[in-house]
């Protein structure tokens, strides 16, 4: 795709503000870009999902854990064999970490990640009967669980959007789009709450993701392809 010089950002006349400059600085730039890249992301990956598979939350929840700094290609190869061995927080709160560490032991870090699952378990048992919770403060005190981890599975297993994941891809495209110069996740987060609609929060994440996988690459971003290179401040840049 050719990249579109003009600067209008995609919308009507009447819609249309004045050019940003190399990078937006008012809180009424940063929406009308954040506008666009919403718009067009919805209309370039209509199936955008969670790409770890599950089929209920806790499953989820294993796999977000078993997902730092991992693929999420790798976490779907292991985790058929590990909701197998252990399908509910009662099995995995009752398992060896020693036993869990040769199921995970690919996604590296696998020791602390092993620790982590059958900690979550049992914290689970112990204070949830079993069962993964509905609200960050209540996830967060979980083993391997963070803010990040809880809004994956709010969004994702519950359809609650109380926050915005923040992972690598989220982080870069976000400073690369001029919405923040932030370089800490959560200060990101907050930056990007108020310039997205309440309700498309998870589904922001998961188009970011999908765009960072597919076109807005960590090394070398292929611009001429994407479909908010007009709106983009960093275009060119690497």
């Amino acid at each position: 795709m050719a990249r579109n010089t003009s600067k209008t950002y995609g919308l009507k006349p009447s819609q249309r503000a004045a050019p940003v400059a190399k990078s937006p600085r008012t809180k009424a730039a940063k929406r009308e870009i954040a506008q666009v890249v919403l718009e067009r992301l919805k209309v370039e990956y209509p199936d955008a999902h969670c790409e770890l598979d599950h089929s209920n939350a806790f499953e989820l929840l294993c796999a977000t854990i078993l997902s730092a700094q991992c693929t999420d290609v790798r976490v779907n190869m292991v985790t058929p064999a590990l909701f197998k061995a252990y399908p509910t927080a009662e099995a995995l709160s009752v398992a060896k970490v020693e036993d869990v560490e040769e199921i995970v032991r690919t996604t590296g870090f696998f020791r602390a990640k092993a620790k982590s699952l059958v900690g979550m378990a049992n914290r689970l048992v112990d204070h949830h009967d079993g069962k993964v919770p509905r609200t960050i403060a209540e996830l967060v005190p979980l083993p391997g669980v963070g803010r990040k981890t809880a809004n994956v599975i709010l969004g994702n297993a519950f359809d609650i959007n109380e926050g915005i994941v923040v992972d690598t891809h989220v982080q870069r495209l976000a400073r690369r789009f001029g919405l923040t110069r932030e370089p800490d996740p959560i200060r990101i987060e907050k930056e990007l709450m108020p310039l997205f609609p309440q309700e498309d929060w998870a589904l922001l994440s998961h188009l970011l993701i999908w765009h960072g996988r597919r076109t807005c690459f960590a090394r070398k971003p292929d611009c001429e392809r994407c479909v908010v290179n007009d709106v983009c401040p960093s275009v060119g840049a690497e």
